[in-house]
């Protein structure tokens, strides 16, 4: 499953739907990889087959476009992962990206715990995490889950995985994407919400001790909802540029309702060399809107001297009526960087003159 191509292969096989796509592409063969773009439709993805984390995909708006994206693409693969193969997807125009939280106890038994709203993405990678995922009609929502069962139980899976799938409103249709084969940053969202440790459970799991009743309760009611950021070090105003150095002060607040995971202390270096994220803030109420104020306040209480981060723009992004209204999409932060940015330049712009 690690594979999206056979991943693809294997969901095809037992019936979950998918999104248009092509097999790995003969990159030899330009007219193989031009006919793929005709028959998948303009804009598209292209994507590596070995990937994760967003990394080396690309939209491509045109035929003209496809050939250097797919060499692009092939090449960060390569490098990425050691494994060049790309394919083909139909891009899906503001869609939610929801994925569904699974443990499989092999010999062809798995369990869902809930699914999760991954829609609010930056260079394909998530920065906010939500469950469960609000506003899904509840038949899609048993749909999504009953696939990604059948996905896990079909090739006797052991351990925590994420099956995710794109959901479009507008339709009420949901389509796999992929199969991620490990625990996921975003699992304290589902934990607050069903009192599971997937950590525990996958260290019992690899003990050959049985967590399956722990797991099939905990599978069995949600507790409120759970919201999670991602706190990096990087500059929103510079497209999300990692910001490295060394962190002068970290100050971090002591809530009810909030759950913090870090990596880094006060006086740490950030290094250039690996992904920028400090920490995970997750916020936990018995709604959705008392999760949000939890988390809000609490990211607006965090201090982080000597490097930048993402603090402010996160804290805008939770505040603006999209998210507030679930008018939730992959293409959302976009929208709002750019509004967020026109507030930044403005308020510099008032605190410049002030200082004259």
């Amino acid at each position: 499953m690690g594979n999206k191509e056979r991943a693809r292969e294997l969901a095809c096989s037992i019936g979950v739907p998918l999104l248009r796509g092509t097999e790995r592409l003969n990159l030899a063969r330009e007219s193989e990889v031009l006919d793929g773009g005709i028959e998948v439709g303009f804009p598209l993805l292209v994507k590596a087959a070995s990937g994760g984390g967003g990394i080396g995909m690309r939209i491509v708006e045109n035929r003209a476009e496809l050939l250097h994206a797919v060499q692009g693409t092939s090449q960060m693969a390569l490098k990425a992962f050691g494994d060049g193969s790309v394919f083909l997807e139909q891009l899906l125009d503001e869609a939610r990206h929801v994925e569904v939280q699974v443990f499989g106890f092999g010999g062809g038994e798995a369990v869902s715990l809930f699914d999760r709203d991954c829609s609010l993405q930056r260079r394909y990678q998530k920065i906010i995490e939500e469950a469960p995922a609000p506003g899904i009609p509840q038949q899609l929502r048993n749909a999504m889950a009953e696939s990604a069962i059948a996905l896990a139980e079909h090739i006797s899976y052991e351990g925590a995985g994420t099956v995710e799938f794109l959901f479009h409103e507008d339709t009420n249709e949901y389509f796999f994407l992929e199969m991620n084969t490990r625990i996921q940053v975003e699992h304290p969202v589902t934990e607050m919400i069903t009192g599971a440790d997937l950590v525990a459970a996958q260290m019992l799991h690899a003990l050959n001790i049985d967590c399956k009743e722990t797991l099939s309760a905990a599978s069995s009611k949600i507790n409120g909802h759970a919201i999670e950021a991602r706190i990096y070090a990087e500059q929103p105003e510079r497209n999300f540029f990692p910001s490295p150095g060394k962190i002068e002060r970290l100050t971090m607040p002591d809530r009810c309702n909030i759950r913090i995971d870090y990596g880094y202390v006060e006086g740490n270096t950030v290094s250039p060399f690996y992904d920028p994220m400090l920490m995970k803030v997750i916020g936990h109420g018995e709604s959705r809107t008392q999760a949000s104020r939890n988390l809000v306040d609490a990211v607006g209480a965090i201090r982080v001297d000597g490097i930048r981060t993402n603090l402010n723009f996160l804290k805008f992004l939770l505040m603006e009526p999209e998210f507030a209204e679930c008018n939730l999409h992959t293409r959302l932060v976009d929208e709002i960087q750019e509004r967020w940015l026109a507030v930044s330049r403005g308020a510099r712009s008032t605190l410049s003159a002030g200082e004259k």
